[in-house]
């Protein structure tokens, strides 16, 4: 997340007694945080939207350190991101998508009920679809390699539709079909702005909540850890 920083010209008194000029100067302030520094993508929260700002402060609180009061993320992120980073990178899905399989099995792993499971927690018949084997021998889902590479596809394949990274993380989570008849139904494109179901209404604000927390771990009570460096390019951390 890129950094603002204010700088002030230097203060300038008259010592009257020595009739001298002596200068004294303020060191530079970052100002406060603010959650129009939020973003997911590039693309950030509407300003001026009291009900976007009052949801974004509620999902941050809680992935709060003294919420979560646990370090799971920060562990995994370090075991995932060299894995995921070259990859969405090689397929030009930028790079926040890293912060997806965090949201979608970092927190829960296992399957879900609806038989979603590996760390994209892709449904069976879509893992197939986008080239991964699931049977009752092998299930390619719980690759981190191989299901990034079909996430990516699938993300891809998205985007080309909805041409929103934000629309295209909801897709993800509800399904493209539904997204699209949301999208008609309410004429509206923005994701901030929409009426969604529980889950997918949320579920960006929890990428950009992971994002934050995973960048600026101290300001969010993770006292003992460092921000995340993110991908610079190399691709020798990728695996089989």
């Amino acid at each position: 997340m890129a950094k603002v920083f204010a700088y002030t010209l230097p203060e300038v008194k008259t010592d009257l007694k020595n009739n001298n000029l002596t200068t004294k100067v303020k060191q530079a302030e970052e100002p406060a945080f603010t959650l129009a520094q939020l973003e997911f993508a590039d693309e950030t929260l509407p300003l001026g939207d009291n009900k976007v700002k009052g949801k974004m402060k509620k999902v941050l609180a809680s992935f709060a350190y003294q919420n979560l009061q646990t370090n799971r993320l920060h562990r995994k992120a370090a075991e995932w991101f060299p894995i995921i980073e070259p990859i969405l990178a090689a397929y030009g899905i930028p790079n926040d998508f890293k912060y997806m399989p965090l949201v979608e099995s970092g927190l829960q792993d296992g399957t879900s009920p609806k038989g979603a499971a590996g760390y994209w927690q892709f449904m069976p018949g879509t893992a197939r679809t986008y080239g991964l084997k699931v049977n009752s021998r092998v299930d390619e889902r719980k690759n981190l390699k191989k299901s990034t590479i079909a996430a990516c596809k699938y993300i891809k394949e998205l985007y080309g539709i909805f041409e929103s990274w934000t629309l295209v993380a909801a897709a993800y989570n509800v399904g493209d079909a539904h997204m699209k008849r949301q999208i008609n139904k309410q004429s509206q494109d923005n994701y901030f702005k929409m009426k969604l179901n529980r889950e997918t209404g949320g579920y960006v604000y929890k990428l950009i909540s992971v994002k934050e927390i995973l960048e600026n771990p101290v300001r969010n009570g993770y006292t003992n850890q460092k921000a995340l460096i993110a991908y610079t390019g190399s691709t020798n951390t990728m695996v089989e």
